[in-house]
């Protein structure tokens, strides 16, 4: 039994049935059931790809919301750098961030601060001894999962340091309670502010065998329409932003390696172009390289299912944001460039097939044959009408007993006129 939470979810009401979603998911965990889209949570990444092409509405990520989290007496709040480019002629960062503490949070700890601990930490690496490169970022959830399941080869390349996200949270509850013994542990809730739907799997599942120290995630999109009406523009916010350029620049595709300062990188934005590299670096079919920056979301970050702006039209406003900042305010160097062991990950991802027909070889390769011979029956189309993405996934179904092969509408109508012969008006 499946037990990954996900946060990607189908609102059934809404739902036509309309195979959108089934020709878009990256890893064929769509089917269409009785007129609606099942998920398959096995295969499911969240990447957020169905939420994004859905024309119905029908997918949506599920998170928490502020106001439901209020039991908390100190509640910090943990915005991804993506935030700052959802607001129009935004110029210092600490409007923002002085909004955060008038809805209701205590402190702030920045993501983007812990990305430049992250960015400092990650050049140390690369000059560490036998490691396997080029190293892959694990910034991204959605890279992590994809890997897990279909390439387990690559596994070692993940980089083995926290994601910025949840250096954050350590840092924050470390924050809270030097400055506030009074309060149990219980009592400090942490809030990530998230652009993206698998930041919320990532929470309720952990990685590599810990445990998240985030308690709560919000969705972007929620935080910004308080923000709006607690945003005053025009006057001096006071001095919060304990982050540079460097920091800021890890919400867009391509400022997690630019800041490595290494010409011996790679980035790729959108799900398929990763899947594409993946494929490329397992094959050995790409040049040397120290460092693959992968992101799910077209543009990166700012390109999440749970922000409100146009990712490029946000980039834009990064960019605007980034010119008035130091370079970084968090950087290491001499003897304290060092990775220290509280942030690096023991245990990555296991390795779930989503590709294995069955634990027995020869059973395997019985269904396999099975799975060919049924193929070569179908039209070869791709169309989704029988609910199934393609004509090969429709035959793996109808081999591991999930749908009939009378579902093929194309081979129906075959049968129908062999047995019947041409309707009159000849089509």
């Amino acid at each position: 039994m499946n037990s990954y939470r996900h946060s990607v979810v189908l609102d059934e009401e809404k739902c036509t049935g309309c195979t959108t979603c089934i020709r878009r998911c990256p890893t064929e965990a769509i089917r269409i059931l009785n007129g609606k889209a099942n998920i398959d949570t096995e295969r499911c990444i969240d990447c957020g790809e169905c939420i994004r092409v859905c024309p119905h509405k029908a997918k949506k990520a599920k998170c928490s919301r502020f106001e439901h989290y209020m039991h908390y007496k100190w509640k910090v709040a943990l915005p991804a750098p993506a935030l700052f480019g959802q607001f129009n002629g935004l110029e210092d960062v600490d409007e923002v961030l002085e909004g955060l503490k008038r809805i209701g949070f205590d402190d702030i700890f920045e993501v983007a601060k812990a990305a430049e601990m992250v960015t400092a930490y990650t050049r140390t690496y690369l000059k560490t001894d036998h490691i396997k490169k080029p190293v892959i970022s694990s910034a991204c959830p959605v890279i992590g999962r994809l890997i897990a399941l279909r390439f387990p080869y690559l596994k070692d390349n993940l980089l083995p340091i926290m994601p910025p996200m949840e250096i954050a949270a350590v840092e924050a509850r470390k924050k809270a309670q030097r400055e506030h013994p009074e309060l149990k542990p219980e009592e400090i809730g942490i809030f990530f502010l998230s652009p993206c739907a698998a930041k919320v799997s990532y929470v309720r599942n952990g990685y590599g065998g810990f445990k998240s120290n985030v308690d709560v995630v919000i969705s972007l999109s929620d935080i910004y329409f308080l923000l709006i009406s607690a945003m005053k523009r025009g006057n001096v916010p006071t001095v919060n932003s304990e982050s540079g350029m460097i920091g800021i620049g890890w919400a867009s595709s391509g400022g997690e390696a630019t800041a490595l300062l290494n010409d011996s990188y790679l980035s790729a934005d959108g799900i398929e172009n990763c899947i594409q590299v993946l494929e490329s670096i397992e094959n050995g079919n790409i040049p040397q390289l120290e460092f693959v920056e992968l992101n799910a979301c077209i543009g990166g970050c700012v390109g999440g299912v749970m922000t409100i702006e146009n990712p490029f039209i946000a980039k834009t406003r990064l960019q605007t944001v980034r010119r008035y900042l130091p370079v970084s305010r968090n950087f290491l160097s001499g003897d304290d460039a060092y990775v220290p062991p509280e942030y690096t990950v023991d245990g990555l991802p296991e390795y779930k097939p989503i590709t294995r027909l069955s634990d027995s070889m020869g059973q395997s390769m019985r269904m396999m044959a099975q799975i060919q011979q049924i193929k070569q029956t179908l039209p070869g189309i791709d169309c989704g009408a029988c609910g199934s993405p393609t004509c090969r996934a429709f035959a793996e179904d109808v081999v591991r007993g999930l749908a009939s092969d009378g579902r093929c509408c194309v081979v129906l109508e075959q049968r129908k006129e062999e047995t019947e012969g041409p309707s009159h008006d000849g089509t």
